[in-house]
């Protein structure tokens, strides 16, 4: 493959807003080279999408060569990793100590204050469900009357 076309997005069913974008930048398609996924990508176009276009042994072939790249940054990215895990350890210890008390002492003032808006709520709504219903009675002769009317237009 030397140049990928709109038609060749359009026939993998990509995004029609990433096809668009993609005729903006590259209106003749775009050869396939490092330079035209620097330019896609500053366009804020995906370049690795284009693997949707090859054919199962090259696929399986550039799966390989991202499964060893990723590896090798895993490999590199671990003693980063366990050093910033290390160092956020006692952080994270004396936050959830703290989150910990906060959330009980939130749970024991937060019971009796649900409690009571339940009570609260339950009277309201029985206090409101006679007016409720005569609205509802009130509303529905209204509707009937006025469907009542179209018939005789």
């Amino acid at each position: 493959m030397k140049r990928i076309t709109v038609e060749m997005l359009k026939a993998r069913e990509a995004c029609s807003d990433q096809v668009e974008l993609f005729e903006r930048v590259f209106p003749r398609g775009a050869p396939v080279s490092m330079r035209s996924f620097a330019k896609a990508r500053k366009a804020r176009l995906d370049p690795r999408w284009t693997a949707h276009l090859l054919r199962a042994p090259a696929l399986a072939e550039y799966e390989k060569a991202c499964d060893a790249a990723w590896a090798e940054y895993e490999k590199a990215c671990a003693p980063a990793l366990a050093e910033y895990e290390k160092a956020c350890a006692p952080a994270w210890a004396e936050y959830e100590k703290v989150r910990d008390a906060a959330w009980a002492e939130y749970e024991k003032v937060r019971a009796p204050a649900w409690a009571e808006y339940k009570k609260v709520r339950d009277a309201a709504e029985k206090a409101r469900a006679p007016a409720w219903a005569e609205y509802e009675k009130v509303r529905d002769a209204a509707l009937v009357a006025a469907l009542r009317g179209e018939e005789e237009r």
